[in-house]
């Protein structure tokens, strides 16, 4: 799988992209914003003063070329983009005219026309009302013709309002951003989206493929983000599926296989029975009649033992857990193959370390494993050997081992011992007790998985085989 990284993950990309997009935006809009205020009072960087002086002599010149000049008009295309709000106010034959060179609703505060009529009508001298040490509002330059002051042109003190300069460069930052938005979430769903969708689709087609039978599909796994996540724990699906299948198809093979094997024999024997031209003594008819039962008696055994590994490895057997004490599961597995034991003339030991805990599980499933694994022992252990049950602490848990003194087991073949239907006999030499159906390691192996434990084979130095449980212990599970 690959590493998964935090930079790489989904949501932090998205969540990085639209802060970056965003910072960008900002950015670019404060630029453009610099950059259109500086276009817009770009010529605005005599003072005030001199601005009303420099209005006032164009005017004089133009007034005087032109009387009947349209002020407003003039004003507007000539000092309307890129100059500083000012107003001009001119008087002829006792009627004032007031003009601005950028039209516009409170463009220029009310005071300016009180303060300019006052400065044209007091000329060179103090206001009347005026407070001590007022300051002026604006700079001022009159308008003469002849020597005569026709108007006066007012320059404020104070920078344009705010509200002017954002309806002036609004509209074009509003379009920009607009603009640079589209522009941010196209490169975001080209540089996110785009792979991710990509992936998408892998893992969409693998998914009808694995519906549709074609189990050998898989998703793209790259990315280290969410979706490969996805697409790596769909994979792991697809591949257990697969392997489950597989082993299915082995089961229905070995089943078939196992089942065949005794059904064979009855049907062959009880057709032989049927036969009514063929004279068979008692003796012959009951000893066919005796094959027949110890071949029902190891189907019934087979059947028995799948009905019990699935119920084991489905979940449906509900396991009564309780504190058991080791000694006890050893007592009952020494006793039950006494006669076996004293038939083959093999010894059985049992013994328990000191403080070994109680192990916390189902008493009779345990022993259920214990059994199976002892009668493999015993019936690959020669005549004169021992089998020994053993029982020690190990961390939070037990270990119990059950370990005999027969030919071993060959290494290639320890990974199978587990499997359904693997006969220890075929890989164990001197056996001379039938083998079972080959599901009691399956059996054992389930019991041990179910109680969250762990079970081994493996060979002792000696060269006998040994099978050791892991289970967790009492104190542990509480």
């Amino acid at each position: 799988m690959p590493e998964r990284r935090w930079y790489r993950s989904l949501y932090w990309r998205i969540a990085l992209g639209y802060l970056a997009m965003l910072a960008l935006v900002l950015l670019v809009q404060t630029s453009l914003a610099v950059w259109m205020a500086g276009r817009l009072w770009g010529k605005a960087s005599r003072t005030p003063a001199q601005l009303a002086e420099m209005v006032a002599l164009d005017l004089e010149a133009q007034i005087a070329a032109a009387p009947d000049l349209n002020i407003g008009e003039y004003l507007r295309q000539r000092y309307g983009r890129g100059y500083q709000p000012f107003a001009v106010l001119v008087f002829e034959r006792e009627r004032e005219q007031f003009f601005t060179n950028r039209p516009g609703p409170g463009m220029m505060p009310p005071q300016f026309g009180r303060d300019a009529r006052r400065r044209m009508f007091h000329q060179g001298e103090p206001f009347e009302h005026e407070p001590p040490g007022r300051r002026a509002f604006a700079e001022y330059a009159e308008i003469q013709i002849n020597g005569r002051a026709v108007g006066l042109v007012a320059v404020p003190k104070n920078p344009p309002p705010l509200e002017f300069s954002l309806r002036e460069i609004a509209p074009t930052l509003a379009w920009v951003g607009i603009g640079l938005l589209g522009a941010g979430t196209a490169l975001m769903a080209f540089v996110i989206f785009r792979p991710m969708r990509g992936r998408l689709r892998s893992l969409e087609h693998a998914a009808r493929a694995l519906g549709e039978g074609r189990s050998g599909v898989r998703a793209n796994e790259r990315g280290g983000d969410e979706v490969s996540a996805l697409a790596v724990t769909f994979n792991k699906m697809a591949d257990d599926l697969a392997a489950s299948d597989r082993v299915r198809r082995q089961l229905l093979a070995d089943v078939s296989h196992e089942l065949m094997t005794p059904l064979s024999g009855i049907r062959g024997y009880v057709e032989t029975l049927e036969m009514t031209e063929l004279k068979l003594d008692e003796a012959t008819r009951r000893r066919y009649l005796e094959v027949i039962e110890e071949e029902t008696h190891k189907l019934e055994a087979i059947i028995g033992d799948l009905l019990d590994l699935a119920r084991l490895e489905g979940g449906g057997d509900t396991l009564d857990r309780e504190p058991v004490l080791v000694d006890d599961l050893f007592r009952r597995v020494s006793d039950r193959h006494q006669p076996q034991l004293r038939e083959r003339g093999v010894t059985l030991t049992a013994a328990s370390a000191p403080n070994t805990p109680l192990v916390f599980g189902d008493p009779d499933r345990l022993e259920q494993a214990l059994q199976n694994v002892a009668a493999n022992a015993i019936r690959h252990t020669p005549s004169g050997g021992r089998v020994e049950l053993r029982a020690q602490p190990e961390g939070d848990r037990v270990r119990i081992t059950v370990a005999d003194t027969g030919p071993g087991i060959p290494p290639e073949h320890l990974p199978h011992v587990f499997d359904r239907f693997y006969k220890a006999d075929a890989s164990r030499a001197g056996t001379v007790v039938p083998s079972g159906s080959g599901l009691g390691l399956s059996i054992v192996r389930a019991i041990v998985l179910r109680h969250g434990g762990e079970v081994r084979a493996s060979n002792t130095a000696e060269g006998g085989a040994a099978f050791t449980f892991l289970l967790p212990s009492a104190t542990t599970a509480r």
